[in-house]
């Protein structure tokens, strides 16, 4: 399932930094824009404390943690819609990625170059929603014209998207992104087939100084009341903190710093989990001996639709899937256990797997 968050932002509030972070792959950066030309992407783990303790009790060869894809876009610039800077480029690059991680600068660093030249992240932000705006209202006029010829055939489904296509233009002019027009699911798998960026879901993740990290700042509050209305997570990161904190080479040199830092875990353990969330994934988990794997699934799979994740012919011969849930098993210590408890289920097509679930499919080709 190759889902992918793209990291965006304006060049120089710490893109490349944080995507260094998240993934092995090294990222150019630099103290200069367009630093980032070629989009990188990295696959990276998603940490998740249960797959550690299903490891503790199974004892098996091997774990697989879940995984997805983050994208480091180059930085974009005002008139990128135009073309202007690698305008262009940006906007082909982020149209393939499916959930936008949007970095703001939140800190003050005369050291650190601002492209507008001074800290802003509302005006930072507006420049990359109007640019993005401006790039689907031209999209959907080009739709609009293209379903005026099917609309004269009587196609009713066209005659639907046609109207869909209109109320996206009028809000758009109105400097209005698509994931805020407030369409419902329905309108929303409709308007998915006219590609367009600002309906993709979005995190702003506000890049702080560590004096910041626990609690944000003036900056922070700024963004969180900007956003209030768009249904949108917003983050709280120290990149350059999270760059320290890959360089030290033990566990042990990990935990004092985050300790010192007054932090539970890195940042980007929690911006990975978020972002997974906001690609709509949910993990199940197989536990034996040869492997104790995470499964990446869409919320709300069905149990076949779970199983063709390991194999085609696991849904198409699916019969059964046994499931247990993960505290359950925890809780009671072995399979046996929660088969003696009567917690161990066998459900059928109609199941909908469920966060956590540990299951075992039968099936026959």
């Amino acid at each position: 399932m190759s889902l992918k968050c793209g990291i965006v932002g304006l060049p120089n509030v710490g893109k490349s930094t944080l995507f260094n972070c998240l993934s092995n792959a090294k990222a150019q950066s630099a103290n200069f824009p367009f630093c980032t030309i070629e989009p990188n992407v990295g696959t990276i783990s998603v940490p998740d404390p249960r797959l550690e303790q299903l490891e503790s009790m199974v004892n098996p060869e091997r774990v697989v943690p879940a995984t997805m894809e983050i994208v480091d876009i180059a930085g974009l610039v005002k008139g990128a819609s135009k073309g202007e800077g690698l305008g262009n480029q940006f906007l082909a690059n982020i149209r393939e990625t499916d959930a936008i991680l949007h970095v703001l600068r939140c800190f003050d660093d005369g050291n650190i170059v601002h492209v507008d030249g001074n800290v802003n992240p509302i005006r930072d932000k507006e420049i990359i929603d109007i640019e993005l705006q401006l790039k689907d209202l031209e999209t959907i006029e080009k739709k609009i014209q293209s379903l005026a010829r099917v609309i004269k055939s009587g196609d009713k489904e066209a005659l639907k998207e046609n109207e869909l296509a209109l109320k996206i233009k009028t809000g758009l002019e109105q400097s209005v992104s698509v994931r805020g027009m407030g369409f419902d699911s329905d309108e929303m798998e409709l308007i998915k087939r006219f590609n367009l960026i600002t309906s993709k879901p979005v995190m702003y993740v506000c890049n702080v100084d560590e004096a910041s990290v626990l609690d944000g700042n003036h900056y922070v509050d700024k963004v969180r009341e900007a956003v209030a209305n768009e249904n949108a997570e917003v983050l709280v990161i120290g990149a350059k903190i999270e760059a320290d904190i890959t360089e030290l080479e033990t566990y042990e040199e990990r935990k004092m710093f985050l300790d010192e830092l007054g932090l539970e875990e890195p940042g980007v353990n929690r911006l990975i989990r978020s972002a997974y969330a906001l690609l709509n994934l949910q993990t199940y988990f197989t536990a034996g001996v040869k492997e104790v794997r995470a499964w990446t699934i869409h919320k709300g799979f069905t149990a076949p639709q779970a199983a063709g994740v390991i194999h085609s012919d696991f849904e198409k011969g699916f019969i059964r899937a046994e499931v247990m849930k993960y505290d359950d098993y925890v809780a009671f210590g072995s399979e046996s256990a929660v088969k003696d408890a009567g917690k161990f289920k066998v459900e059928g097509k109609e199941y909908l797997v469920m966060d956590g679930d540990i299951m075992h499919f039968r099936f026959n080709v």
